[in-house]
């Protein structure tokens, strides 16, 4: 059923989300620079170490553990027919870091408070890097809900680390 949706997603491809896709997919990187923006500022200082405690969590448990539990297959070596417009990454599928990693930001930024009025559109954003790698048949829907998850929940645990009193403590003494 999941190689039908990513067939689905198929018919709508055109030179202009052709061209667009893998530019979205790999622009998740766009959130290295805003946390480095937030943590540059001393007012954010606290929303961008929140953020970096979620990408570091998230790295650990996307890439480092669940990837090589599961070892899933990619869509494109199931349905070899279809061409790619990336290179072939040679990680396993599940889960998707592209959107493990963003939703990892959008959540701690929410948690953080920092940002209200760019908490949308970055949500909007990780939204399309999950869709640009189905778009790219690099993932499966299933890939993506399992980054969309891991990255909740590590945006979350980011958020609760930071509310623990060791972190509040050496959070007021970089911020002052």
């Amino acid at each position: 059923m999941e190689i039908e949706i990513l067939n689905a997603i198929q018919t709508i491809r055109n030179p202009v989300l052709d061209f667009l896709m893998p530019i979205i997919s790999n622009a998740f990187l766009l959130f290295i620079v805003l946390d480095a923006v937030l943590l540059f500022r001393k007012q954010t200082r606290r929303a961008g170490i929140m953020i970096l405690i979620a990408i570091l969590l998230d790295l650990l448990i996307c890439n480092g553990i669940l990837k090589n539990i599961f070892q899933r297959t990619r869509p494109f070596d199931v349905n070899t027919a279809i061409k790619l417009l990336v290179a072939k990454p040679r990680d396993y599928s599940f889960p998707s870091a592209h959107t493990s990693f963003s939703f990892a930001t959008v959540t701690a930024l929410f948690f953080s408070g920092a940002l209200k009025k760019w908490r949308v559109p970055l949500l909007v954003f990780a939204c399309l890097i999950a869709f640009s790698r189905m778009y790219l048949y690099v993932h499966y829907p299933t890939d993506i809900l399992g980054g969309l998850l891991t990255g909740i929940f590590c945006g979350w645990a980011a958020y609760k680390i930071v509310q623990t009193r060791f972190m509040q403590e050496k959070i007021a003494r970089i911020t002052q």
